[in-house]
């Protein structure tokens, strides 16, 4: 993307799309945000980003907008077409369960978005949290939002974590395609496997992250019932059930001389041990 001199949206009520793909913006374009109606001269104008106002998706030109798109188009919004835009857009939408969710509400409204994930409107709202109510307010009471202002401050920081989230998981999953392999054994009596991440040098801050993401994207969700990962907190590892599995129930480690933590409800423990038959008997151990 070109350089930039202002970020344009539309004024009136705020919602998370164009909230979002302007933080996203201002992570790579550290301009003004400007909240109006935008005139011809804005979309014709490269260094004018438009977004969701406008009735024009044209990338070439920094127009992102998505209410002209027809009915029966896959709920598309603001922030989507600048992923899009980025390159990011299939992996966004692979990493972060909540951008489809998002696509729908923004597109489709909050009956329409409940129906489609099975759920009540009322439960919808019950998870709204007050820091979307506020940002968005904040966001739509402002006409021209400038470097260095708070809100401006903080939609930058959301759309720089975003951004670092995207790029560092896809390369966290190429590192566990790496290294990790898929352990086959015996959980009482029935055949189970485990996902096996072993210790690396250097070990990544976070060695579980991922996992559920690497799964999924190899078709594994259904046959995984565990994983085993690395321990940042010592030279051992993490034993956790996968998508809270019944098979397995760490509490039964509990007291174990190499087993320093277990969960009273059993979906993770800790051990001291690096040796990786013993990290197999424990898992058989705990299986149910």
């Amino acid at each position: 993307m070109t350089s930039l001199d202002t970020i344009l949206t539309h004024p009136g009520g705020a919602h998370k799309d164009e909230f979002l793909a302007c933080s996203v913006l201002l992570a790579l374009h550290p301009v003004p945000v400007v909240r109006r109606e935008p005139t011809p001269e804005d979309l014709a104008n490269v260094a004018v980003c438009v977004v969701d106002v406008g009735h024009e998706h044209d990338p070439t030109r920094h127009n992102f907008d998505h209410h002209q798109l027809p009915k029966d188009h896959p709920p598309t919004c603001s922030l989507s077409l600048v992923l899009q835009h980025l390159g990011l857009y299939a992996d966004a939408r692979q990493f972060c369960d909540w951008l489809e969710p998002a696509e729908w509400f923004d597109c489709c409204g909050l009956v329409t978005t409940a129906q489609w994930l099975g759920t009540e409107p009322a439960t919808v709202t019950k998870l709204i949290s007050p820091i979307d109510v506020t940002l968005l307010r904040r966001f739509a009471l402002a006409k021209r939002i400038a470097p260095g202002e708070p809100l401006w401050e903080v939609m930058r920081m959301i759309g720089q974590d975003l951004l670092d989230y995207v790029r560092s998981m896809r390369a966290r999953l190429d590192f566990i395609g790496q290294h990790a392999t898929i352990w086959e054994l015996e959980l009482a009596g029935r055949p189970a496997k485990i996902l096996f991440l072993p210790r690396t040098e250097p070990l990544p801050d976070d060695p579980s992250l991922g996992l559920d993401q690497f799964i999924a994207s190899r078709s594994l969700t259904a046959q995984i019932v565990g994983t085993v990962s690395p321990d940042r907190r010592s030279s051992g590892y993490g034993l956790s059930r996968f998508q809270d599995n019944a098979r397995l129930d760490f509490a039964r480690l509990a007291g174990l001389p190499d087993v320093h933590f277990t969960h009273a409800r059993g979906f993770i423990a800790k051990t001291s041990t690096a040796d990786i038959t013993h990290l197999k008997q424990l898992i058989a151990q705990a299986g149910v």
